[in-house]
């Protein structure tokens, strides 16, 4: 596995697989809040997706890398690319079926990976993400994305520009203050969603399911929802007053639905 892409383990106090998927412009070490109690619930793995920067961690952690991988900058932009990647590197771990817990995009990853190897896979949280994006574009967050410096000075100059929760978000993902990725390959990702859905994949999945919607989420009305009356392996919780980043716009009521989750597997 390149450079692009990693695969980092935090450990665990119990046998299981956990890997976390980072959102769009995201990264694996976001998850850092996260981290510690999803430890007590088995073994801990996150790693950055193709386009979204190099692993870069402190601590005692342990990096690995998966020999082979099929992970190039040079590959096609796509929702089956991400998958076949997170494929690979639950195969490389081969420590059994894993718990796939995603925000926005890993969501989306989450669950089709589940959906077409369902035998790498024993549940999955998906956070505010939803099958079908069709009809909307990108046009309208590009040129703000485009206007950031550079490179932002400190975690603060990044905070007052975007508030506390994202700022913090972008800061951790960033390298030394500047954009971990290309906003070009990211705004591909993301049109992708725009021109086809994803309701087959999710009408596929087998493995118990925790759905979490952001009341304040990016998810069109109704379709989260609209997913659990689908799936007969699904839950759904609503988050009231939680943005797109729930997971650390209200942690508590995160950490509670998912360790409710986790223990009832």
């Amino acid at each position: 596995m390149n450079a692009d892409t990693g695969l980092l383990d935090h450990g665990g106090e119990r046998d299981g697989v956990i890997v976390l998927l980072h959102g769009l412009m995201g990264r694996g070490r976001t998850w850092r809040r996260q981290i510690p109690w999803l430890r007590r619930h088995g073994r801990v793995f996150t790693y950055d997706a193709a386009w979204h920067g190099a692993l870069g961690y402190a601590g005692n952690d342990t990096v690995l890398a998966a020999p082979d991988a099929p992970v190039s900058t040079d590959a096609a932009v796509s929702t089956e690319r991400f998958v076949a990647d997170l494929a690979e590197i639950l195969t490389w771990i081969d420590r059994g079926p894993a718990v796939l817990i995603g925000h926005s995009m890993g969501g989306l990853h989450a669950w089709c990976a589940a959906a077409q190897y369902p035998e790498l896979v024993s549940a999955v949280v998906v956070e505010d993400m939803a099958p079908d994006f069709r009809g909307r574009d990108t046009g309208d967050w590009q040129p703000w994305f485009g206007s950031w410096p550079e490179r932002f000075a400190d975690r603060a100059e990044v905070e007052a520009m975007m508030g506390a929760v994202a700022g913090r978000y972008f800061w951790e993902a960033f390298d030394d203050g500047r954009l971990h990725g290309d906003l070009e390959v990211w705004a591909a990702v993301a049109d992708e969603w725009c021109r086809r859905d994803f309701w087959s994949q999710w009408q596929a999945v087998t493995a118990p399911t925790l759905l979490l919607h952001a009341e304040h989420g990016v998810t069109p009305a109704g379709q989260m929802r609209r997913m659990a009356s689908l799936n007969d392996h699904a839950q759904y919780l609503r988050i009231d007053g939680a943005g797109h980043l729930a997971h650390d716009h209200t942690p508590d009521v995160y950490r509670g639905a998912v360790e409710a989750f986790l223990s009832g597997l």
